[in-house]
């Protein structure tokens, strides 16, 4: 599908000044260029345009508040420099797996004052000699390199953990009642089965003592024996 025609359905009957986050990934620009956005997207806060088929991003339109860019697994080379003219509150950006090879080619990402965390995974550049230092040092703003520090600790996401801490609580709450509660229900079972059998049992028991006393007084009767005589 066009990026134009896939935006305009992700629109979803609003306007675009309405829109803070868009995703249209795995489409498809048809001259290399950012397609179907314009400056009416004053409010976009992230926008991700991974595998698009992008070469540049001269036509990326005037998004004063986007704050994440996602456009991995494109064609970049350069042009950087578009980023922070267009886009200069960006705080993280993704640019993994496009065609950067060099230092000076994102030298321009210097003027994202914002910026905190740069992806470049499989890119090109990540095989030059000393290249996390190398970018530290060259964007001292940036905190996290392809999702880890200076010192080499990955980036926290506390939202991430809370999620899988509930869940995880939320699965043993699950166990919980599926073990202890039918387990008790079971005992309690066999123990109705168990009181119920032995008081038939025993039920059982008197009534053939009863009938086995009244069969003998009768014998005796009839042969004129008393109790007493017995």
């Amino acid at each position: 599908m066009e990026m134009e025609k896939r935006i305009s359905l992700e629109l979803r009957n609003k306007t675009p000044a309405e829109v803070a986050e868009l995703v249209v990934d795995n489409c498809r620009s048809s001259d290399g260029e950012v397609e179907g956005l314009s400056d009416d997207y004053k409010e976009l806060e992230f926008l991700s345009m991974v595998n698009v088929g992008l070469t540049s991003l001269a036509k990326l339109p005037s998004l004063p508040k986007l704050l994440k860019l996602e456009i991995s697994d494109n064609m970049i080379v350069g042009g950087l420099d578009q980023l922070s003219e267009k886009c200069p509150n960006l705080t993280y950006l993704n640019l993994s797996g496009n065609k950067i090879k060099e230092l000076s080619t994102v030298k321009p990402l210097k003027n994202l004052k914002n910026l905190k965390s740069l992806d470049l995974y499989s890119c090109e550049i990540t095989t030059l000699e000393d290249y996390r230092e190398s970018v530290f040092e060259l964007l001292p703003q940036v905190t996290f390199l392809d999702g880890y520090d200076h010192e080499d600790n990955e980036v926290p996401d506390s939202e991430a953990d809370d999620d899988d801490n509930e869940g995880l609580d939320s699965e043993a709450d699950d166990d919980d009642e599926h073990t202890a509660g039918p387990t008790r229900d079971g005992d309690d079972d066999e123990d109705d089965e168990g009181e119920e059998v032995g008081l038939s049992y025993l039920m059982k028991d008197g009534i053939q003592v009863i009938i086995h006393q009244t069969h003998v007084q009768l014998s005796l009767s009839l042969r004129g024996y008393t109790p007493d005589s017995v």
